[in-house]
């Protein structure tokens, strides 16, 4: 088994808490550590994918970026949970609504991740594996959303290879099929968590809407997830 410091994180053992919060942009994982954690540490900076572990309401929490992607997500999710003994991941980040009634600023918990990726192939399984998050996360996030009053909309989510479309048509196949919104992590996170034997979830706040055509600048997709990060934080207490 390899050692740590990995590759890909510099953390030394211990420097993450059990639970890890993970939006795609390290830069957002710095803007949840300096505004929701007491006493954040910074604990990894190579390859710009920060990482800061420090307490909320006396609760030891870590955050950190994963990057964009299912391939940079499996990276680390897999060093996290296999290496540095973390034990749940909490994906929070933004996604694209594919359900016509949704709105920006809602909040969708994925049940399950639909996906167009080959990431499962590396299971060799004799069949389709089917990603889902972890029904005890599940529950603390729902309790978290009833305590603060705020509406979650749990459901499938979908986690895509692709960023642009070539085939537009095909979110309609996906509507058809009930899925709330497109994300490009879940799965990854969803698969290996289930293969190292641990805890996911993914919560993201609606930033764009694929058919109805709202959106948030880049710059407010840093900051306009306030509602989603009280939920997830909700679920360490």
């Amino acid at each position: 088994m390899m050692s740590i410091p990995t590759p890909h994180i510099t953390a030394k053992a211990g420097d993450f808490a059990k639970t890890v919060l993970m939006p795609g942009d390290p830069l957002r994982a710095k803007f949840i550590a300096e505004t929701y954690l007491e006493n954040p540490m910074q604990i990894n900076e190579i390859r710009g994918m920060l990482a800061y572990t420090g307490t909320y309401q006396d609760k030891p929490v870590s955050v950190m970026g994963s990057g964009m992607g299912m391939p940079s997500m499996g990276i680390y999710s897999y060093e996290l949970y296999n290496f540095y003994g973390v034990d749940n991941i909490i994906r929070v980040g933004t996604a694209g609504g594919i359900r016509k009634d949704l709105n920006i600023g809602d909040i969708v918990v994925g049940l399950g991740a639909c996906s167009d990726t080959n990431f499962a192939a590396n299971y060799n399984l004799p069949g389709t594996f089917a990603p889902t998050a972890d029904y005890g996360l599940l529950k603390k996030a729902q309790a978290s959303a009833d305590r603060l009053g705020i509406p979650l909309i749990a459901g499938n989510v979908l986690s895509s290879d692709v960023f642009y479309v070539e085939d537009f048509e095909n979110f309609e196949k996906w509507l058809k099929m009930g899925v709330l919104a497109v994300e490009m992590e879940a799965a990854a996170l969803y698969m290996t968590a289930a293969r190292a034997g641990k805890a996911a979830l993914c919560i993201c706040s609606i930033s764009d809407t694929i058919f109805t055509k709202q959106a948030l600048a880049a710059d407010e997709r840093r900051t306009a997830f306030t509602r989603m990060m009280e939920v997830a934080l909700g679920t360490i207490l």
